[in-house]
C-alpha cells in the first residue's frame, strides 16, 4: 500500500531528527560551559511567518506585540536573484544587554541553560532594555504597561517539549541546539553567528547560529533591505524631554550659586536663600516627571536597585540625592552655620549634581542607538547648564544683586557659545562614515526632510534667547536700566529653555536604532 505524503513527511522527519512539527523534542543534555540557542537555517526559510502566529499565541499576545519577528532581503538582477528570510526572537545572549541596563533587575540570565527571561512581576516598564537591545527584541506591552521578551519557551523545554516556533515552522528552518560558550566566542561566532543587515553578534556576544546560502556574498552589494523606504520617526519621549532639560538647568544654577558663596569670601554680596530655591526648582519639578514615562509608575523608586550595572539606577539615586542636598541646602542658610562648612556641603552637593547628569547623559550611550552613542551627547546635556546660570542672574536682579549679573551672564554666553559649537558638531557628524553609517544617515533623513521646522525655531530662538538678548541685558545693566533688563532677561530666560526643549525632543524623535532587515511588522519596538 503506498503510504501517503503526510506518512512521508512524519518519516523522513524521523530518519532526519527534524524539530519541526513534533510536541516532544530531543536536546542533548547540557554539559558544563554550554546553553541552549536559537538555529536558523535562512536556505530552509520561506517566509511564512508560521513561527509568529504559534509564538503570539502560545504567549497570549496581541498581534502588535511580537516576541519572534521575520525579516526579509533580496537582490540581484534576474535571473540571478535572491531572497532571504530572517526569523528572530531573543539571541539569549552571553553578555545581554538588557540584563546590564534594566534599573530594576528584572532579566535573568537562568545558571543552568543560560536563556534570558524576564521577570514581569518587578518590570515598572521604563522600556530602557527597549533602547538597549540592539536586535530589538524586547516588547513593550500596553495593556499590560511592561516589557515582554521571547524564553525560549522554557517551560516547555524543561517538560521535553518543543518551543511554539520551533514546532510551527512547517519548513524546518528554526531548530533548538546546545552551544559551548567558550568555543563559541573564540571560533565560531563570527562566522556562524552573523547574519546581513544583523548588528553584529560581538555587541552582545549573541548565541544565535545561522545557515546562510552559497555565494551569498557575490549578491551582498545588491542585497536591499525591504522596508529601507520606510522611516518614520522615534517616540518622542515627552516626560524625559522636560526632566533632562529640567535637572541639567538646576545643576547650572547650582553650579553658580557655589561659585557665588566662594566669590563672597572675599568680600562679594552673599547669595539668599531664594536664589538657593531658586536653584533647586527646575530638578524638583523635572525629577518627578520621568516617572511619567514609565508603565508603572508608583514603582518607580525601585529604578535604584541596579546601581552595580544600570546607568539609570546611578541617574535615579544620584539626581535625587541631588535634590535632596538642594532642598537641606535651603534650610542651612536660614541655620547660620559657618561659612566654610556650608561650602563644603555645597561642593558635596554640586559633585552629586555632576554625577547625576554625567549618568544621564551614558544612559544613551548605548550601540544600539548609533547617533545617541557620541560624544556631543555628554557634552550637549552639561552644555544646557547655561541656562541655569540664565536663571540665576535673573533671580539676582530681581533681589538688587546687580554686581553679580554681568558675570554671571558672561560665564552664560561662553557656555552658550559651547552649546552652539556642540550642536553643529552634533549634525556634522551623522554624515561621517563608519559601521553605522545606514542609522546615521536615516537620523540626517528624518532632521531634514520631517523636523527641518523645529530645526529653524531651535537655531532662531538660541540666537536670539541665548546669545543675542543676554548681550543687550548686560549692557542695559552697566548703563542702569534695570527695569527693561528685567524684562529682557525673563524673555531670554524663557527663549533659552524652549529652544534646549525643541533640541531635546530632536535629540529622541530622530534616533535610528539597529535592528533587523526587513521587518515590516515589528509590533512595538521603538
Amino acid at each position: 500500500m503506498q503510504s501517503t505524503p503526510l506518512e512521508n513527511f512524519i518519516d523522513y522527519k524521523s530518519k532526519t531528527g527534524m524539530q519541526c512539527g513534533n510536541y516532544s523534542i530531543d536536546v542533548p543534555p547540557l554539559q558544563a560551559g554550554e546553553q541552549y540557542r536559537f538555529h536558523f537555517d535562512a536556505t530552509a526559510c520561506v517566509g511564512c511567518r508560521c513561527c509568529e502566529v504559534a509564538c503570539n499565541e502560545q504567549n497570549n499576545n496581541p498581534a502588535d506585540v511580537k516576541w519572534r519577528r521575520v525579516g526579509e532581503m533580496e537582490g540581484g538582477v534576474f535571473p540571478h536573484v535572491m531572497q532571504l528570510f530572517n526569523s528572530m526572537s531573543c539571541n539569549h545572549c552571553i553578555d545581554p544587554q538588557c540584563l546590564i541596563g534594566c534599573p530594576t533587575q528584572s532579566y535573568i540570565k537562568i545558571e543552568e541553560t543560560g536563556i534570558v527571561v524576564h521577570e514581569d512581576e518587578t518590570c515598572i516598564g521604563c522600556q530602557y532594555c527597549t533602547w538597549n537591545c540592539p536586535y530589538g527584541v524586547p516588547v513593550y506591552h500596553e495593556e499590560r504597561h511592561i516589557v515582554t521578551k521571547c524564553h525560549m519557551c522554557h517551560e516547555r523545554l524543561d517538560a521535553g517539549q518543543s518551543p511554539a516556533c520551533v514546532q510551527a515552522c512547517p519548513s524546518g528552518a528554526i531548530m533548538i541546539e546546545t552551544v559551548n560558550v567558550v568555543q563559541w566566542q573564540a571560533t565560531q561566532m563570527d562566522t556562524q553567528g552573523n547574519m546581513p543587515y544583523l548588528p553584529d553578534a560581538r555587541i552582545t556576544n549573541a548565541t544565535t547560529r545561522y545557515t546562510l546560502p552559497d555565494h551569498l556574498e557575490e549578491l551582498m552589494d545588491e542585497m536591499i533591505e525591504r522596508d529601507e523606504h520606510l522611516l518614520k520617526p522615534a517616540h518622542s519621549e515627552l516626560p524625559l524631554v522636560f526632566m533632562t532639560v529640567l535637572t541639567q538647568v538646576s545643576l547650572g544654577a547650582f553650579a553658580a550659586l557655589v561659585l557665588g558663596n566662594i566669590l563672597a569670601l572675599f568680600g562679594l554680596s552673599s547669595p539668599t536663600w531664594i536664589m538657593a530655591a531658586v536653584a533647586m526648582l527646575p530638578a524638583a519639578l523635572g525629577l518627578p516627571l520621568s516617572a511619567l514615562h514609565l508603565g508603572r509608575p508608583f514603582l518607580a523608586m525601585t529604578a535604584m536597585k541596579n546601581i552595580k550595572t544600570s546607568w539609570l539606577s546611578r541617574e535615579a539615586l544620584a539626581l535625587g540625592v541631588f535634590v535632596g542636598m538642594m532642598t537641606l541646602n535651603i534650610l542651612w542658610y536660614a541655620a547660620g552655620i559657618p561659612k566654610g562648612l556650608h561650602i563644603m556641603f555645597e561642593l558635596l552637593t554640586l559633585g552629586a549634581g555632576i554625577y547625576g547628569i554625567y549618568a544621564q547623559s551614558m544612559i544613551y550611550r548605548i550601540q544600539a542607538r548609533p547617533s545617541w552613542d557620541r560624544p556631543t551627547t555628554n557634552l550637549k546635556f552639561f552644555a544646557v547648564a547655561y541656562v541655569g546660570l540664565l536663571l540665576m542672574a535673573l533671580a539676582a536682579l530681581l533681589q538688587g544683586i546687580t554686581a553679580a549679573v554681568t558675570p554671571l551672564l558672561a560665564v552664560a554666553l561662553a557656555c552658550a557659545a559651547a552649546q552652539a559649537f556642540f550642536t553643529y558638531e552634533d549634525r556634522r557628524t551623522l554624515q561621517q562614515q563608519d559601521e553605522n553609517s545606514y542609522q546615521l544617515e536615516r537620523s540626517e533623513r528624518l532632521y531634514r526632510d520631517f523636523f527641518q521646522r523645529y530645526v529653524t525655531v531651535r537655531t532662531l530662538t538660541f540666537l536670539l534667547g541665548s546669545l543675542l538678548l543676554p548681550l543687550l541685558v548686560i549692557v542695559l545693566v552697566e548703563a542702569g536700566v534695570g527695569a527693561m533688563a528685567t524684562l529682557l532677561l525673563m524673555l531670554a530666560l524663557l527663549l533659552s529653555i524652549g529652544s534646549e526643549l525643541v533640541d531635546r525632543f530632536l535629540f529622541y524623535a530622530t534616533v535610528v536604532p539597529l535592528g533587523m532587515a526587513g521587518s515590516f511588522f515589528v509590533g512595538k519596538q521603538r
